[in-house]
């Protein structure tokens, strides 16, 4: 009979639990492999944005070009905000802000209705933003319910 260590007995485990255990923990390490460095020249991050929004939006030839440069334009005017005003964060919030929508008034223009719906709930994914749907029926606290048309 094989005898269990009294630390594994008082934890809950038993033999039959330790396979399972090593395949987890080879699971989480090969989870924690690094990926791939993140793109640092203009032109490589311009690059990876249009392969994502190529891939994640199924945008045309002609599509890919014109994103390609909005990208590329983007990404150029964000770094000059950051050099020009690196000791004035207030500013270089507000630079990033008017290039971020002139970006997207540009891509509003390149891409279908359906495809900017879709940029547009991926961008709100990734940047936390909650949508107007999950909003609706939420009254702001302190503020009456109704339609804000009753003075």
């Amino acid at each position: 009979m094989r005898t269990i260590p009294l630390f594994l007995v008082a934890a809950g485990f038993s033999l039959a639990s330790l396979p399972a255990m090593a395949q987890l923990a080879s699971a989480t390490i090969k989870a924690a492999e690094p990926v791939a460095p993140r793109p640092t020249s203009v032109a490589d991050r311009a690059e990876a944005l249009t392969v994502n929004m190529t891939q994640a939006l199924s945008l045309n030839p002609a599509q890919v070009e014109k994103v390609r440069l909005i990208n590329t334009n983007s990404v150029r005017n964000l770094e000059a905000a950051r050099v020009r005003y690196r000791q004035e964060p207030a500013k270089l919030r507000g630079s990033i802000e008017d290039i971020g929508l002139a970006r997207l008034e540009q891509l509003k223009d390149v891409l279908n209705p359906a495809q900017f719906a879709r940029y547009q709930q991926k961008r709100e994914e990734k940047m936390g933003i909650p949508t107007v749907r999950g909003n609706q029926g939420n009254p702001t606290p302190g503020l009456p319910t109704g339609r804000g048309d009753d003075n």
